[in-house]
């Protein structure tokens, strides 16, 4: 059969190793995919192997923890060659989908393919998800990952490997179209983002069903899991059209379950390669871990002050575009992001200070652990050398502080704020973990500092996820603690 000919979409997803050093590539560990018919959306066929890298050493410690895919997994999995020419079968003259595959899975592959003597396949269309529910579904569910919009709905946990993935992210699209039915069928009944709380939204990450893949291509013989079972969208639904005459509904709209609409309304283009691949900062390290796959953030990423090595710490300068030059503190010439669990909140939320649109410059403070303090007092040494030696005369300000009769070690971390259009947010995922351990990731529509106070006050227990911004701005320099994600524990 003639490419030209393929109706069906292809959803797909690659599992990868994370970069540890400077320079190092991505190599794929897992590639999954699955035919779906554009009318009905179900699965036709699926296909999924693991693919062992040409460089069994690049699976770190961090890679590991992102998919759970070992060495030992892989040590007698195919390479990529070997299996190259059936995944171009599968995705070749089809229409590509999955979520965030445009900077990143498809460049995946194109890489992998450009090891090979292979040509690399080409899609009729790409569908990339992230783009295409940010902007028709909104950012309802947050930062609108796969992971986030799973939780929204109720779906179960997305555990990073390829097969599961793929078949949710099918999912989270039936829920996504059910949702813009019920609003564009019936606006009177249900507005435009109805469903979201006009402050925070808590979504639990323990709910849900388990999606289990298989492995290589088999015919289905089923159909796809119902949409409304056992959920909320279902008994509003069934509730809705009881009294709500069927001849009344407006047929001229589009139809939300169409999925090939949706296709005709992406903007596709060449495929471009993604910020891990071009445009290396001169006379600086190329800092390989700064992305990778979607729902790896990769919070993977972030060390904890134990598997740090002072010797392993770094400072450069990279060139900046608000003035001459930066300082970056790296680890092995990685950017340094740092995890510490369990800090116990000194003071709550301070408001003092705004930014120069009049937002608040949120932030607050923890006690400092003794080997966090080991960590940040040589990050700290190092960017003060290297400030004072470029001639700075600004004066350095240390990352820890010592307060209190006992003087004890506290550090201050920030909560940045995002403007989307009049309306600011934190750009920090917040979330609270009950007694029982499971998460929850709270949705804040707008700035609400009373709500971030309720949450961080003293004595409570907090996981941090941040990273170290320099500054020198106004005489005074030093380095900030910007946090990217935030547990607050019961």
């Amino acid at each position: 059969m003639d490419s030209s000919q393929h109706s069906e979409i292809a959803f797909f997803d690659v599992e990868t190793t994370v970069p540890a050093r400077a320079g190092q590539s991505f190599s794929i560990l897992e590639f999954g995919a699955i035919l779906v018919c554009p009318r009905k959306l179900i699965e036709l066929r699926s296909y999924s192997t693991l693919v062992q890298p040409s460089d069994l050493t690049a699976i770190s410690a961090a890679s590991v923890r992102c998919n759970g895919i070992t060495k030992d997994a892989v040590a007698n999995a195919p390479l990529f060659r070997d299996v190259a020419r059936e995944v171009y079968n599968i995705l070749h003259g089809r229409i590509w989908a999955g979520h965030n595959i445009v900077r990143f899975d498809c460049v995946r592959i194109r890489e992998a393919f450009a090891e090979t003597d292979l040509l690399a396949p080409e899609p009729k269309a790409v569908i990339d998800s992230l783009a295409l529910l940010t902007q028709k579904f909104g950012r309802r569910a947050g930062d609108m990952k796969m992971a986030s919009l799973a939780a929204y709905f109720g779906l179960g946990k997305q555990i990073h490997r390829s097969l599961d993935d793929v078949r949710m992210n099918l999912e989270v699209l039936k829920y996504c179209a059910t949702v813009l039915f019920l609003e564009s069928s019936l606006p009177e009944i249900f507005p435009v983002n109805s469903w979201v709380s006009p402050s925070a939204i808590t979504r639990s990450r323990s709910a849900g069903k388990d999606f289990q893949g298989g492995r290589n291509f088999n015919t289905s013989s089923s159909s796809s899991v119902p949409m409304f079972e056992n959920h909320h969208i279902g008994s509003a639904l069934n509730e809705t059209l009881e009294t709500r005459d069927l001849d009344q509904i407006d047929t001229t709209k589009p139809d939300p379950f169409n999925i090939t609409e949706l296709i005709h309304q992406m903007n596709v283009g060449t495929i471009k390669p993604d910020a891990s691949t071009e445009g290396a900062l001169p006379d600086s390290p190329k800092l390989s871990n700064t992305l990778v796959s979607e729902g790896c953030r990769s919070y993977s990423a972030f060390l904890e002050p134990e598997e740090i090595s002072e010797l392993s710490l770094s400072a450069c300068f990279i060139p900046s575009s608000q003035r001459s030059q930066k300082i970056q503190i790296l680890h092995n010439n990685v950017l340094l992001q740092l995890h510490c669990a369990k800090m116990t909140v000194r003071f709550g939320i301070s408001k003092k200070f705004y930014d120069l649109a009049g937002r608040p410059r949120l932030s607050f403070v923890v006690d400092a652990p003794p080997g966090l303090c080991r960590v940040l007092d040589t990050c700290d040494c190092h960017t003060k050398k290297l400030s004072a030696d470029s001639g700075s005369s600004s004066e350095w300000r240390p990352v820890i502080r010592k307060i209190g009769f006992l003087n004890s070690s506290t550090i201050r971390l920030q909560i940045p704020t995002v403007a989307n259009g009049d309306i600011a947010t934190y750009s920090t995922e917040i979330y609270h973990k009950d007694a029982f351990g499971d998460a929850q990731r709270l949705i804040f529509n707008r700035i609400n500092v009373a709500e971030l106070d309720s949450l961080f006050v003293p004595g409570t227990s907090v996981d941090a996820f941040f990273f170290l911004d320099t500054y020198d701005y106004k005489q005074f320099a030093g380095v900030r603690l910007v946090a990217e994600k935030l547990i607050v524990n019961s």
